[in-house]
């Protein structure tokens, strides 16, 4: 693995399934999509099969609620054993420039590794690589144990850079003809098309991490936000899969703190964390709000109740779903408003006194304490009107449907504010997400 400190980034070994396999079986989307629809992973069973696939090789967050998860490790254990043992994936150095085909549109990036000692997930971080929205601690135990000791890791996440003028990936787009095809095909269920192109070109390599140094020069970096000089450098924000590079961070200090030589294990390859890198200004991705929805709310709580009076909020009713999205849309940092379904029918809260500066952040200053009371069974963040249009509407639940933020908001609001209220923004709806094809060896 070449590794470049001044970039905060490493080339890695990437892992590919051998020739003769099929890829549609064997890609399959994030984790933590899909987490209300138990249906689509059943789907997506009976899709792979017995083939080959990463649905072997990860753990669907909609089963994190079973009762005897370990046996679910133990399989995903085995079948990582099994794919090395049986030469299922090939080994390959280089990053890989990936297209990402979905809803019409095409986005750019680029698999490599952070370092994950540039990276701190803390509220206040000031670290190369920064969190977006707050990682919430509890979230890591049950996905430590799924990562801690597997011989491999396969990204879900993915991490901005804001390159304007596309430094970074604009030239590998243009010099695509030259890099080695590696894969290119239709991904299961309707969900788009990928294709994967490898740099082996060390001028092409050396051009992206000059490209990534400009980025993070202090001088260019102070200038570009308006910012006064010594700021430290946000290079790389958080998109998609906090969670799991939180968790890949949080073994990395374990993996530092048990080690007896301390320089040896600054070598090791889980101080790197393999993701995708997305240019913010990628004109195919685009920021879509996370919806909120309440599952069996406790007899005699009265949760729309509580929120219109801790937020001093007006419910306006209306007639359809479209008419809320429209009047949703409209919300202002001034005028701040947030949709609601329910079994009665659809309405707009009009919030008074604002805790937050945005709306998602003034709901879950109200949900999170209601939920911990015991207000509701169970709180699930979903992706697309659809989803929270149909559980909203089912008896004893709540749906919350909520504005998207301006991405090009989001470096100077983490540079100068921190972490957003979690769960503030997805980038693209669930079948946009990530899917899994590229792993690295662990161990």
């Amino acid at each position: 693995m070449r590794t470049f400190e001044s970039a905060g980034v490493a080339v890695p070994e990437i892992l590919l399934p051998k020739q003769g396999l099929s890829l549609q079986k064997w890609a399959v989307v994030a984790c933590d999509q899909y987490t209300s629809q138990p249906e689509y992973w059943k789907e997506a069973e009976e899709l792979v099969g017995g083939a080959p696939s990463t649905l072997e090789l990860i753990y669907p967050e909609v089963y994190l609620g079973e009762t005897e998860p370990e046996k679910r490790i133990a399989r995903i254990r085995a079948a990582m054993d099994e794919y090395l043992r049986d030469d299922v994936l090939v080994e390959q150095e280089g990053m890989i420039y990936v297209e990402r085909v979905a809803a019409g549109r095409t986005r750019k990036g680029l698999v490599l590794c952070v370092d994950l000692e540039r990276y701190d997930y803390n509220k206040g971080s000031t670290s190369l690589i920064r969190a977006t929205e707050g990682t919430i601690l509890e979230r890591l135990p049950p996905r430590i144990k799924i990562r801690e000791g597997a011989p491999l890791e396969l990204p879900h996440i993915m991490v901005l850079i804001d390159d304007p003028k596309d430094t970074v990936l604009g030239p590998l787009t243009a010099g695509k003809a030259s890099l080695e095809k590696v894969y290119d095909f239709d991904l299961m269920m309707g969900a788009g098309h990928l294709a994967g192109f490898r740099v082996q070109d060390r001028a092409v390599e050396a051009g992206i991490i000059k490209a990534l140094e400009g980025l993070a020069d202090p001088t260019n970096f102070a200038k570009k936000y308006e910012l006064e000089p010594g700021r430290a450098v946000l290079l790389y924000a958080m998109g998609d899969g906090n969670h799991s590079l939180a968790t890949a961070k949080a073994i990395w200090e374990k993996t530092k703190e048990r080690a007896k030589d301390r320089e040896a294990v600054m070598g090791s390859s889980t101080r790197y964390a393999l993701v995708e890198l997305v240019n913010l200004h990628d004109a195919a991705l685009e920021f879509e709000p996370i919806h909120r929805v309440i599952f069996d709310i406790a007899e005699g709580k009265d949760l729309l109740g509580e929120l219109l009076g801790a937020l001093s909020g007006a419910l306006r009713e209306v007639g359809t779903v479209e008419q809320m999205q429209a009047e949703v849309r409209k919300s202002t940092p001034a005028a701040q408003r947030f949709g609601v379904i329910r079994e009665q029918g659809y309405g707009v809260v009009e919030i008074g006194s604002a805790p937050s500066n945005l709306p998602v952040g003034s709901l879950q200053s109200v949900l999170d304490p209601f939920m911990k009371a015991g207000g509701a069974r169970e709180i699930d963040y979903v992706h697309g009107t659809g989803p929270v249009d149909s559980l909203g509407k089912k008896s004893g639940n709540m749906g919350f449907f909520l504005p998207a933020m301006n991405k090009h908001d989001l470096f100077k609001t983490v540079i100068i504010d921190g972490a957003l209220p979690r769960k503030t923004f997805s980038m693209g709806e669930a079948e946009e997400k990530r899917f899994y094809m590229e792993c690295r060896k662990l161990s």
